[in-house]
């Protein structure tokens, strides 16, 4: 039986119709990913599937007793509850036979309580909370609580819009629900959190329909896309790989179809304006046929433009950009960086990863000379320009107009040599000219990210630094900005919990190794994932105890009379050879970090920089394994 049926659902908000006469069913066990581009209706529709929101039109029916949860994007709390009974609260008809439990229990410690009458009310909420399973419940909220880091005595009115996302999660899977609803679940989550709630979605048994941007996250996680465009659902089976290939091929046949339908209309239309003496022998039942393909072509829903994106990376900054030597930072006795030094250059593209709260936005703030360090140097480079990216949008006014937040005080931008009317430009981000005296309040947050972009990239700037700038953004978007910062040839850091972003858009990563310790590495994220991995397996390979080494050889190693094992002739020339071997990796390495230096690489032969940064990092291995053989065999 289907847990979820969408039959003939009309939804418009003024003229446009969001949903226009839609069909959707989800099976058990299934993940499909709703995907369409900002402001296409996707989260009003998971509302409406939720019964959270009404449609103009339609049944929505949902199997009777089913358990489910839902998420939206910005997740209603009562501030003044604790984390922990925020998610009781999620339960239903259980948190209100859990709290009665614990408000008798409570009472029955009382002096002058009735507790006969107290311990059979007890007895019967036990037995109904058994037959409800909420022991189960309650113990997973305590699961949940733990695993998203969240304090359960905390106040739900303290947290922060992360925390809150994490708490509405947490509530949603407390219930072990059959069903899940969830609008944009990746958005505020660290990488750690992102892969483990991917490992518990593919894990489960329950049904689920989810909105993200995140295309590693829809990768691994969906078994059906289904795209809402121009008002309809259309379905993809397979994940989102699968769907880019198959939906290409329709976006081309859709083209040439409406193409075909143009010139044909084109044509009727220069045949009824002939002369007088056609229109005197025109067929009336051909003048029907052009009047009908008028109304179709008016009815016809042009998919959304592109934004168009463009970026002045002013004049060139110096060849040095900051370089930092044995910088220390703390708050209080927590220590967010200790003696970490790098050299970052023109053109360099950065990534910052690491868990919420390892303090990615302190350490740019240090290498941007915003922040001071508690001890070592930071020295700048010249002619820098910096743009800023806030994840918090604090740069945006909410009371001012969209043109006053591009351009305060004039009617046009400048990009490079180019000069364009604001109106115009805020058109490049999909923004309709009866929009540009709107507030910045009335902006969903899609919309605010592409404004602050807009903003960011109507100033000139050598240097870039977004901050989680991918929130939001729909996937045709996303693609857009990473082409532009690939071939952007300023200075760029990013922070960004986008796995797929980072791989597609940086050179180098920084990594949180916890205790305040931070790390350089070649590559982006899966470069740096990869290489934890395999660091992980030559230390495991490095712990075996010598007993399991022998059991394994069947024999036991000859020792010196002075208590070391005696080489054998095969060992004694290995050793002899190391230096040797240990020398030409360092060399090799060498001339690998003097071309990874050239910026010119990266713009050039963008495949080739990324065959070199794996090979930087194969050797950083190796040099690893020879060395501990070496220190193995030089005893």
């Amino acid at each position: 039986m289907p847990h979820l049926i969408l039959s003939d659902a009309s939804l418009a908000y003024g003229h446009v119709p969001l949903l226009d006469h839609a069909e959707f069913q989800l099976d058990p066990g299934e993940r499909v990913a709703l995907i369409g581009r900002n402001g296409s209706g996707k989260s009003s529709l998971l509302r409406a599937l939720a019964g959270q929101g009404a449609l103009d039109d339609g049944t929505v029916w949902r199997q009777p007793g089913i358990r489910f949860g839902y998420v939206p994007q910005e997740p209603p709390f009562d501030p003044d509850l604790s984390v922990f009974e925020a998610i009781v609260a999620g339960m239903g008809e259980v948190s209100s036979l859990l709290a009665e439990y614990h408000a008798v229990s409570l009472a029955m410690a009382e002096p002058k309580a009735k507790h006969d009458e107290l311990l059979d009310r007890l007895h019967h909420l036990q037995s109904e909370l058994e037959s409800r399973d909420a022991w189960s419940f309650e113990a997973q909220a305590g699961r949940v609580i733990q695993r998203f880091s969240l304090a359960p005595d905390a106040r739900v009115g303290t947290l922060s819009g992360g925390q809150k996302k994490r708490l509405a999660l947490a509530q949603a899977l407390a219930v072990s629900p059959e069903m899940l609803l969830l609008d944009e679940p990746t958005n505020h989550l660290d990488i750690g959190a992102i892969e483990w709630l991917e490992e518990m979605l593919v894990g489960s048994t329950a049904s689920l329909v989810f909105i993200t941007h995140d295309r590693r996250f829809l990768d691994r996680v969906a078994t059906r896309i289904i795209e809402l465009d121009r008002g309809r659902l259309a379905s993809f089976p397979g994940n989102f790989s699968a769907y880019q290939a198959r939906k290409e091929q329709m976006l081309y046949d859709e083209a040439i179809q409406n193409a075909k339908f143009d010139k044909f209309l084109a044509q009727e239309e220069v045949w009824i304006r002939k002369g007088v003496e056609a229109r005197r022998t025109r067929n009336e039942g051909r003048v029907l046929r052009l009047e009908q393909l008028r109304r179709e072509r008016a009815a016809r829903r042009e998919r959304q433009g592109r934004v168009e994106l463009a970026l002045d990376a002013g004049e060139k900054s110096g060849k040095l950009v900051a370089e930092l030597v044995n910088v220390n930072k703390r708050f209080g006795e927590k220590i967010v960086v200790r003696g970490f030094s790098c050299r970052l250059q023109r053109g360099d593209k950065l990534g910052l990863i690491g868990p919420n709260g390892a303090g990615k936005t302190t350490l740019l703030r240090l290498i941007l000379g915003e922040l001071a360090p508690d001890s070592g140097t930071v020295r700048l480079g010249t002619r820098i320009q910096v743009a800023y990216f806030d994840q918090f949008r604090t740069q945006l006014d909410e009371e001012a107009a969209l043109v006053d937040v591009i351009s305060p005080g004039s009617d046009y931008v400048e990009i490079g040599n180019e000069r364009k009317h604001v109106i115009g430009y805020l058109g490049d981000f999909l923004f309709a000219p009866q929009r540009a005296r709107s507030p910045v309040k009335s902006l969903s947050g899609g919309e605010r990210n592409r404004l602050l972009l807009a903003r960011l990239f109507a100033r000139p700037a050598n240097v870039l630094v977004l901050d989680e700038p991918t929130n939001d953004l729909d996937i045709e978007t996303l693609e857009l900005l990473e082409q532009l910062l690939q071939d952007y040839p300023g200075t760029l850091f990013l922070v960004s919990h986008d796995r797929a972003f980072l791989d597609n858009v940086v050179t180098q990563t920084i990594a949180a190794e916890g205790g305040g310790v931070w790390h350089e590495y070649a590559g982006g994220y899966q470069d740096w994932a990869d290489y934890q991995t395999r660091k992980k397996q030559n230390d495991d390979s490095t712990r075996t105890p010598p007993k399991l080494a022998e059991a394994a050889t069947g024999s036991s190693p000859k020792t010196r009379p002075d208590g070391n094992r005696k080489l054998s002739y095969k060992e004694t020339r290995e050793l002899a050879e190391l230096p040797e071997r240990v020398a030409a990796l360092e060399q090799e390495q060498k001339e690998l970090t003097r071309r990874l230096e050239d910026p010119a690489l990266y713009q050039s032969e963008p495949r080739e920089a990324e065959k070199l940064a794996r090979r930087m990092n194969e050797i950083d291995d190796e040099l690893m394994v020879l060395l501990e053989r070496w220190e193995e065999l030089d005893k």
